[in-house]
Protein backbone atom coordinates (compact mmCIF):
# COMPACT_ATOMS: atom_id res chain seq x y z
CA UNK A 1 0.00 0.00 0.00
CA UNK A 2 1.71 3.27 -0.61
CA UNK A 3 2.16 6.10 1.49
CA UNK A 4 -1.11 8.12 -0.18
CA UNK A 5 -3.35 5.19 -0.06
CA UNK A 6 -2.61 4.62 3.64
CA UNK A 7 -3.49 8.52 4.15
CA UNK A 8 -6.58 8.60 2.08
CA UNK A 9 -7.97 5.21 3.97
CA UNK A 10 -6.96 6.85 7.26
CA UNK A 11 -8.50 9.93 6.61
CA UNK A 12 -11.60 9.14 5.07
CA UNK A 13 -13.69 8.94 7.99
CA UNK A 14 -11.93 11.68 9.82
CA UNK A 15 -13.04 14.52 7.34
CA UNK A 16 -16.59 13.44 8.18
CA UNK A 17 -16.43 15.58 11.32
CA UNK A 18 -15.34 18.80 9.48
CA UNK A 19 -18.14 21.14 9.28
CA UNK A 20 -20.49 21.32 6.29
CA UNK A 21 -21.45 25.16 6.29
CA UNK A 22 -24.75 26.39 6.41
CA UNK A 23 -27.74 24.27 5.04
CA UNK A 24 -29.13 25.62 1.73
CA UNK A 25 -32.98 26.42 0.98
CA UNK A 26 -34.95 23.69 0.69
CA UNK A 27 -35.90 23.99 -3.02
CA UNK A 28 -31.90 25.18 -3.27
CA UNK A 29 -29.30 22.16 -3.77
CA UNK A 30 -25.79 22.54 -2.11
CA UNK A 31 -22.68 22.04 -4.43
CA UNK A 32 -19.70 21.41 -1.21
CA UNK A 33 -16.31 21.98 -3.24
CA UNK A 34 -13.05 22.60 -2.01
CA UNK A 35 -10.14 24.55 -3.38
CA UNK A 36 -7.06 26.28 -2.82
CA UNK A 37 -7.67 30.20 -2.63
CA UNK A 38 -11.81 29.67 -1.88
CA UNK A 39 -12.60 33.33 -2.95
CA UNK A 40 -9.93 34.79 -4.69
CA UNK A 41 -9.23 37.05 -7.75
CA UNK A 42 -7.15 33.57 -8.91
CA UNK A 43 -10.16 31.78 -9.41
CA UNK A 44 -12.60 34.57 -10.19
CA UNK A 45 -15.29 32.82 -11.59
CA UNK A 46 -16.98 31.93 -8.29
CA UNK A 47 -16.98 35.68 -7.28
CA UNK A 48 -18.39 36.87 -10.89
CA UNK A 49 -21.02 34.25 -10.31
CA UNK A 50 -21.90 35.06 -7.17
CA UNK A 51 -22.03 39.02 -7.91
CA UNK A 52 -24.21 38.42 -11.08
CA UNK A 53 -26.38 35.74 -9.08
CA UNK A 54 -25.58 32.87 -11.53
CA UNK A 55 -25.25 30.33 -8.89
CA UNK A 56 -28.64 31.27 -7.11
CA UNK A 57 -30.52 31.27 -10.66
CA UNK A 58 -29.16 27.69 -11.34
CA UNK A 59 -30.74 26.75 -8.06
CA UNK A 60 -27.11 26.13 -6.54
CA UNK A 61 -25.56 27.37 -3.05
CA UNK A 62 -22.15 27.30 -3.01
CA UNK A 63 -20.53 25.66 0.54
CA UNK A 64 -16.84 25.94 0.47
CA UNK A 65 -15.19 23.45 2.75
CA UNK A 66 -12.11 24.58 4.65
CA UNK A 67 -8.94 24.90 2.49
CA UNK A 68 -6.53 25.01 5.05
CA UNK A 69 -6.01 21.11 5.70
CA UNK A 70 -3.38 19.07 5.73
CA UNK A 71 -5.81 16.17 4.14
CA UNK A 72 -5.38 15.44 0.74
CA UNK A 73 -8.54 16.77 -0.98
CA UNK A 74 -9.85 13.80 -2.85
CA UNK A 75 -10.70 12.81 0.68
CA UNK A 76 -13.52 14.82 0.95
CA UNK A 77 -14.67 13.44 -2.89
CA UNK A 78 -14.18 9.70 -1.34
CA UNK A 79 -16.24 10.27 2.02
CA UNK A 80 -19.42 12.49 0.18
CA UNK A 81 -18.37 15.64 2.27
CA UNK A 82 -17.15 17.58 -1.22
CA UNK A 83 -19.06 16.96 -4.08
CA UNK A 84 -15.97 18.67 -6.31
CA UNK A 85 -12.67 18.80 -5.36
CA UNK A 86 -9.67 21.14 -7.03
CA UNK A 87 -6.86 18.87 -7.98
CA UNK A 88 -3.86 19.71 -10.07
CA UNK A 89 -2.33 16.71 -12.65
CA UNK A 90 0.28 15.49 -9.61
CA UNK A 91 -2.51 14.97 -7.29
CA UNK A 92 -5.39 13.47 -9.79
CA UNK A 93 -2.98 10.50 -11.01
CA UNK A 94 -1.80 10.13 -7.88
CA UNK A 95 -4.83 9.88 -6.35
CA UNK A 96 -5.89 7.71 -9.33
CA UNK A 97 -2.99 5.34 -8.51
CA UNK A 98 -4.28 4.92 -5.00
CA UNK A 99 -7.58 3.78 -6.06
CA UNK A 100 -9.47 7.09 -5.28
CA UNK A 101 -12.83 6.68 -7.39
CA UNK A 102 -12.78 10.17 -9.24
CA UNK A 103 -13.07 11.38 -12.34
CA UNK A 104 -11.85 14.78 -13.75
CA UNK A 105 -15.08 16.41 -15.01
CA UNK A 106 -13.79 20.36 -15.73
CA UNK A 107 -10.79 21.73 -16.55
CA UNK A 108 -10.89 25.14 -14.73
CA UNK A 109 -7.04 26.64 -15.81
CA UNK A 110 -5.59 24.83 -18.89
CA UNK A 111 -2.74 27.10 -19.15
CA UNK A 112 -0.13 26.52 -15.95
CA UNK A 113 -0.18 29.26 -13.45
CA UNK A 114 3.56 27.73 -11.91
CA UNK A 115 6.69 28.89 -13.14
CA UNK A 116 10.13 29.07 -12.54
CA UNK A 117 11.05 32.61 -11.98
CA UNK A 118 14.19 34.76 -11.85
CA UNK A 119 15.08 38.11 -11.24
CA UNK A 120 15.37 40.38 -14.35
CA UNK A 121 19.18 40.64 -15.19
CA UNK A 122 20.24 37.29 -13.97
CA UNK A 123 22.70 35.39 -15.51
CA UNK A 124 19.93 32.45 -14.74
CA UNK A 125 18.52 32.10 -18.54
CA UNK A 126 17.56 28.51 -18.56
CA UNK A 127 16.99 25.69 -16.06
CA UNK A 128 20.05 23.94 -17.23
CA UNK A 129 21.49 27.16 -15.08
CA UNK A 130 20.14 26.17 -12.19
CA UNK A 131 22.34 22.97 -11.63
CA UNK A 132 24.50 23.60 -8.48
CA UNK A 133 22.61 26.52 -7.07
CA UNK A 134 19.55 27.30 -4.53
CA UNK A 135 16.45 27.23 -5.76
CA UNK A 136 13.53 28.75 -3.39
CA UNK A 137 10.19 26.99 -3.03
CA UNK A 138 7.06 28.96 -2.20
CA UNK A 139 5.70 25.72 -0.70
CA UNK A 140 6.80 22.42 -0.56
CA UNK A 141 3.95 21.84 -2.99
CA UNK A 142 5.71 23.73 -5.89
CA UNK A 143 9.00 20.85 -5.46
CA UNK A 144 6.59 18.70 -7.87
CA UNK A 145 6.93 21.34 -10.47
CA UNK A 146 10.29 22.16 -10.52
CA UNK A 147 11.45 18.40 -10.65
CA UNK A 148 9.50 18.29 -13.79
CA UNK A 149 10.90 21.58 -15.00
CA UNK A 150 14.49 20.52 -14.18
CA UNK A 151 13.80 17.08 -16.03
CA UNK A 152 13.66 18.81 -19.29
CA UNK A 153 17.64 19.90 -19.25
CA UNK A 154 18.52 16.23 -17.73
CA UNK A 155 18.74 17.38 -14.13
CA UNK A 156 16.85 16.26 -11.11
CA UNK A 157 16.27 17.65 -7.90
CA UNK A 158 19.96 16.23 -6.27
CA UNK A 159 21.34 18.83 -9.00
CA UNK A 160 19.96 21.83 -6.84
CA UNK A 161 19.47 22.94 -3.84
CA UNK A 162 16.08 23.84 -1.90
CA UNK A 163 14.89 26.12 0.20
CA UNK A 164 10.84 26.75 1.13
CA UNK A 165 10.48 30.44 1.66
CA UNK A 166 6.79 30.78 2.29
CA UNK A 167 4.43 32.58 0.57
CA UNK A 168 5.40 36.20 2.01
CA UNK A 169 5.95 38.60 -0.53
CA UNK A 170 8.67 40.50 1.30
CA UNK A 171 10.64 37.12 2.24
CA UNK A 172 10.16 36.54 -1.19
CA UNK A 173 11.74 39.53 -2.93
CA UNK A 174 14.59 39.43 0.24
CA UNK A 175 15.75 36.20 -1.20
CA UNK A 176 15.77 37.18 -4.41
CA UNK A 177 17.48 40.68 -3.86
CA UNK A 178 19.84 38.80 -1.45
CA UNK A 179 20.77 36.61 -3.43
CA UNK A 180 20.44 33.74 -1.44
CA UNK A 181 18.20 32.00 -4.32
CA UNK A 182 18.96 31.95 -7.51
CA UNK A 183 15.10 31.53 -8.77
CA UNK A 184 12.15 30.01 -7.21
CA UNK A 185 9.81 27.88 -7.76
CA UNK A 186 5.83 29.56 -7.51
CA UNK A 187 3.10 30.86 -9.32
CA UNK A 188 1.51 33.48 -10.89
CA UNK A 189 0.05 35.17 -7.46
CA UNK A 190 4.10 35.12 -6.28
CA UNK A 191 5.25 36.97 -9.53
CA UNK A 192 2.66 39.89 -7.90
CA UNK A 193 3.98 39.48 -4.80
CA UNK A 194 7.67 39.82 -5.80
CA UNK A 195 6.50 43.15 -8.39
CA UNK A 196 4.92 44.51 -5.72
CA UNK A 197 8.04 44.63 -3.82
CA UNK A 198 10.75 46.07 -6.70
CA UNK A 199 11.60 42.58 -8.07
CA UNK A 200 11.31 42.52 -11.76
CA UNK A 201 10.66 38.53 -12.47
CA UNK A 202 11.86 36.97 -15.99
CA UNK A 203 10.14 33.24 -16.36
CA UNK A 204 12.34 30.41 -17.34
CA UNK A 205 9.42 27.67 -17.67
CA UNK A 206 10.14 25.41 -20.33
CA UNK A 207 7.96 25.80 -23.05
CA UNK A 208 6.67 21.82 -22.90
CA UNK A 209 5.14 22.58 -19.37
CA UNK A 210 3.48 25.66 -19.72
CA UNK A 211 0.05 23.88 -21.57
CA UNK A 212 -0.77 21.93 -18.75
CA UNK A 213 -4.45 21.18 -17.41
CA UNK A 214 -2.81 23.09 -14.25
CA UNK A 215 -6.02 23.00 -11.99
CA UNK A 216 -9.40 20.86 -12.48
CA UNK A 217 -12.46 19.75 -10.82
CA UNK A 218 -12.56 16.44 -10.19
CA UNK A 219 -16.14 14.73 -8.58
CA UNK A 220 -16.48 11.02 -7.00
CA UNK A 221 -17.43 8.59 -10.17
CA UNK A 222 -19.76 6.68 -8.67
CA UNK A 223 -21.99 9.95 -7.67
CA UNK A 224 -21.93 11.52 -10.92
CA UNK A 225 -25.19 11.07 -12.50
CA UNK A 226 -26.75 11.55 -8.87
CA UNK A 227 -25.66 14.83 -8.60
CA UNK A 228 -25.72 15.66 -12.25
CA UNK A 229 -28.60 18.78 -12.00
CA UNK A 230 -26.51 21.00 -9.43
CA UNK A 231 -23.44 19.82 -10.50
CA UNK A 232 -24.49 21.30 -14.34
CA UNK A 233 -25.77 24.42 -12.96
CA UNK A 234 -22.50 24.81 -10.59
CA UNK A 235 -20.32 24.59 -13.63
CA UNK A 236 -23.00 26.42 -16.24
CA UNK A 237 -22.59 29.39 -13.50
CA UNK A 238 -18.74 29.07 -13.33
CA UNK A 239 -18.32 29.35 -17.04
CA UNK A 240 -20.46 32.22 -17.45
CA UNK A 241 -18.26 33.70 -14.90
CA UNK A 242 -15.36 33.01 -16.82
CA UNK A 243 -17.08 34.55 -19.67
CA UNK A 244 -17.71 37.40 -18.40
CA UNK A 245 -14.23 37.92 -17.92
CA UNK A 246 -13.22 37.74 -21.75
CA UNK A 247 -16.44 40.58 -22.46
CA UNK A 248 -16.22 42.91 -19.79
CA UNK A 249 -12.59 42.63 -17.57
CA UNK A 250 -13.96 46.26 -15.73
CA UNK A 251 -16.59 44.67 -14.67
CA UNK A 252 -15.02 41.49 -13.16
CA UNK A 253 -12.30 44.10 -11.32
CA UNK A 254 -15.04 45.92 -9.78
CA UNK A 255 -16.72 42.54 -8.38
CA UNK A 256 -13.02 41.38 -7.31
CA UNK A 257 -12.96 44.77 -5.48
CA UNK A 258 -16.23 44.59 -3.62
CA UNK A 259 -15.66 40.60 -3.37
CA UNK A 260 -12.23 40.09 -1.89
CA UNK A 261 -11.04 43.41 -0.97
CA UNK A 262 -8.20 42.17 0.67
CA UNK A 263 -6.51 41.49 -2.57
CA UNK A 264 -7.42 45.02 -4.06
CA UNK A 265 -5.42 47.15 -0.87
CA UNK A 266 -2.99 47.29 -3.51
CA UNK A 267 -4.82 48.22 -7.21
CA UNK A 268 -1.43 47.98 -9.15
CA UNK A 269 -0.95 44.43 -7.58
CA UNK A 270 -5.24 43.46 -8.30
CA UNK A 271 -5.14 44.58 -11.28
CA UNK A 272 -1.83 42.49 -12.48
CA UNK A 273 -3.30 39.98 -10.53
CA UNK A 274 -6.29 39.86 -12.25
CA UNK A 275 -4.73 39.81 -15.85
CA UNK A 276 -2.85 36.36 -15.11
CA UNK A 277 -5.65 35.03 -13.63
CA UNK A 278 -7.94 35.75 -16.42
CA UNK A 279 -4.85 34.38 -18.67
CA UNK A 280 -4.76 31.10 -16.62
CA UNK A 281 -8.42 30.57 -16.26
CA UNK A 282 -10.12 31.10 -19.82
CA UNK A 283 -10.65 27.96 -21.51
CA UNK A 284 -8.27 27.44 -24.72
CA UNK A 285 -10.37 25.08 -26.29
CA UNK A 286 -13.46 26.22 -27.93
CA UNK A 287 -15.69 24.28 -25.13
CA UNK A 288 -14.88 25.87 -21.50
CA UNK A 289 -13.65 23.60 -19.25
CA UNK A 290 -13.87 20.83 -22.02
CA UNK A 291 -11.08 17.80 -21.68
CA UNK A 292 -8.17 17.42 -23.53
CA UNK A 293 -6.36 13.75 -23.32
CA UNK A 294 -4.19 14.33 -25.21
CA UNK A 295 -2.51 17.28 -23.19
CA UNK A 296 -2.96 14.84 -19.93
CA UNK A 297 -1.57 12.01 -21.92
CA UNK A 298 1.42 13.90 -22.96
CA UNK A 299 1.82 15.38 -19.97
CA UNK A 300 2.38 12.50 -17.55
CA UNK A 301 5.24 11.00 -18.91
CA UNK A 302 7.32 14.36 -17.50
CA UNK A 303 5.71 13.68 -14.03
CA UNK A 304 6.90 9.84 -14.19
CA UNK A 305 10.53 11.15 -15.50
CA UNK A 306 10.65 13.35 -12.56
CA UNK A 307 9.29 10.86 -9.80
CA UNK A 308 6.39 13.03 -9.01
CA UNK A 309 3.57 10.25 -9.90
CA UNK A 310 4.66 6.66 -9.36
CA UNK A 311 2.21 5.20 -12.71
CA UNK A 312 0.88 6.66 -15.80
CA UNK A 313 -2.95 6.32 -16.16
CA UNK A 314 -4.41 6.37 -20.11
CA UNK A 315 -6.59 10.05 -19.63
CA UNK A 316 -9.41 8.11 -21.57
CA UNK A 317 -10.12 6.15 -18.41
CA UNK A 318 -10.07 9.01 -15.54
CA UNK A 319 -11.53 11.89 -17.98
CA UNK A 320 -15.50 12.37 -18.19
CA UNK A 321 -17.19 14.80 -20.31
CA UNK A 322 -20.58 14.05 -18.29
CA UNK A 323 -21.34 18.43 -18.11
CA UNK A 324 -19.25 19.42 -20.22
CA UNK A 325 -22.09 20.29 -22.72
CA UNK A 326 -24.25 21.70 -20.40
CA UNK A 327 -21.67 23.67 -18.88
CA UNK A 328 -21.77 25.67 -21.91
CA UNK A 329 -25.03 26.31 -22.82
CA UNK A 330 -25.76 29.64 -22.41
CA UNK A 331 -26.62 32.73 -23.77
CA UNK A 332 -23.90 35.05 -24.47
CA UNK A 333 -25.24 37.94 -25.68
CA UNK A 334 -27.30 37.77 -22.11
CA UNK A 335 -24.33 37.44 -20.02
CA UNK A 336 -22.70 40.10 -21.48
CA UNK A 337 -26.06 42.42 -20.94
CA UNK A 338 -25.89 41.50 -17.35
CA UNK A 339 -22.48 41.98 -17.03
CA UNK A 340 -22.43 45.53 -18.46
CA UNK A 341 -25.52 46.51 -16.42
CA UNK A 342 -23.93 45.64 -13.24
CA UNK A 343 -21.01 47.45 -13.83
CA UNK A 344 -22.78 50.66 -15.11
CA UNK A 345 -24.67 50.18 -11.44
CA UNK A 346 -21.68 49.55 -9.36
CA UNK A 347 -19.02 52.06 -10.35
Amino acid sequence: MTKLKALLVSTAVAVTSLPAGAFAEAHMATVNMINPLPRSTNFYPLVVGEALGYFEAEGVTVNLLPSDTSIPYVAFLQNGQADLAMLDPVETVNALNAGAPINTVYEVMQNAPEGIGVPAGSDVTSMADLEGTVVGLVSDRDRAFLQAALNTAGLTIDDVQTVVLGESGPTLAAAMRDGTVSAISGAAPDWISLIVNGIEVNLITPEELLTSPANTFSANSETLEEKRDAMEGFLRAWSKGMYVSAVNPEAVAEMLRQGVPEEWENEEAGQLFLEMSIMMNVSTTDRSGDLQPSVWNALQPQLLASGAIEETIPAETFLNDIYIEAANDFDRAEVEAEAEAWLAENQ
